[in-house]
């Protein structure tokens, strides 16, 4: 039984074969047909032809400056000269994916007049951002690098536009890190604008005190209640014992409050020194930049056409015109037959 049905298959494909010798004419022409007309149709005058520019960069790891220069990078492995990794890269297709610079590059490029898009048509933006996706792409690579590509008629204005992404993507990530950064810097300012405040007003106070005589509680307090017990033990009622009463009576008044001001502005120093090293890094992330991509391969213009392939649309088409006819030479033929059957 097998036997028999490869023999029927055999000879199923050999009248096949026969066949379609017999109708080679119209196979022949109507390839020839399609094979001419994708030559005609994929010429300049229907199909304009796109120039290809890429841009290849890495991500750098690099998020802080002052972690990178100043710390002491315990805990933080990212240093000043490392390329980054996939979360990285990822990071950046979301940001070349993003309005802003795909506004940017419309705005300035003036895309929607370049790509022939009616600035009246209703669905002008839809348009526009299609025809963006489809001449702009982004992609990372095995190497965990970033690829922008751009497809355009003329190949300066390719060139120009991917690298001019390139540069949007740097500034754009620094610009949002200096959004952040800049709040955290008003915030560390004004408490250290605080704590400088409150040191000045206690320094203040500690120089009337001292001006009302008392310098040294604790050394003073001992000194004086020795001499007075020297004093007294010569002459109770001496000069000597009342100024060393009245002395007392200033350390006794004021000594709690300048023990209370000196202690805290000890602590309020020690406090503003902390605040103040991470005052100057907030500073540096919010003033400094660096960039944020290495730049492995600039765009250039493309001397080539990258679009269309013609010899892959004539191919194409050819293939597809021939396989198209077979299948209706052949439903065709099935039909007269059954057709004969009948009768």
């Amino acid at each position: 039984m097998s036997t028999m049905s490869k023999e029927n298959e055999s000879f199923s494909a050999i009248k096949l074969v026969i066949f379609l010798w017999s109708k080679k004419k119209i196979l022949i022409g109507v390839t020839l047909v399609a094979a001419i007309a994708a030559i005609i149709f994929s010429a300049p005058y229907f199909i304009p032809p796109k120039y290809k520019s890429t841009v290849i960069l890495f991500p750098a790891s690099t998020n802080s400056i002052s972690k990178a220069l100043l710390g002491d990078n315990q805990g933080y492995k990212q240093d000043l000269l490392q390329f980054g990794e996939e979360q990285d890269a990822e990071q950046l297709l979301q940001i070349l994916n993003s309005s802003k610079i795909r506004d940017r590059i419309i705005q300035k490029y003036h895309l929607m007049h370049h790509y022939d898009i009616n600035a009246k048509d209703k669905y002008k933006r839809t348009l526009l951002n299609k025809e963006y996706a489809s001449n702009i792409t982004y992609r990372r690579t095995e190497n965990m690098a970033v690829e922008i590509t751009v497809l355009d008629i003329n190949p300066d204005t390719a060139a120009l536009i991917a690298n001019n992404i390139a540069a949007l993507l740097d500034s754009t990530k620094i610009q949002m890190q200096k959004d952040r950064a800049y709040r955290g810097y008003q915030i560390v300012k004004n408490e250290y604008e605080h704590l400088q405040r409150g040191i000045r007003v206690k320094e203040d106070s500690m120089t009337k005190l001292r001006e009302m005589g008392v310098q040294d509680y604790e050394t003073q307090s001992e000194m004086i209640n020795r001499q007075l017990a020297i004093e007294i033990a010569k002459n109770p009622n001496s000069n000597a014992v009342k100024a060393l009463n009245k002395k007392m009576e200033v350390l006794a008044k004021y000594g709690g409050p300048y023990v209370s001001l000196r202690d805290g502005l000890e602590h309020d120093k020690k406090l503003v020194s902390e605040v103040r090293e991470k005052y100057d890094k907030a500073k540096i992330d919010y003033e400094e930049e660096l960039p944020q991509t290495f730049i492995v391969d600039r765009a250039y213009p493309a001397e080539k056409k990258s679009y269309p392939v013609r010899w892959v649309i004539v191919l194409v088409a050819s293939l597809s015109a021939f396989l198209f006819t077979v299948f209706v030479l052949v439903i065709l033929e099935g039909i007269k037959k059954e057709n004969q059957n009948q009768i």
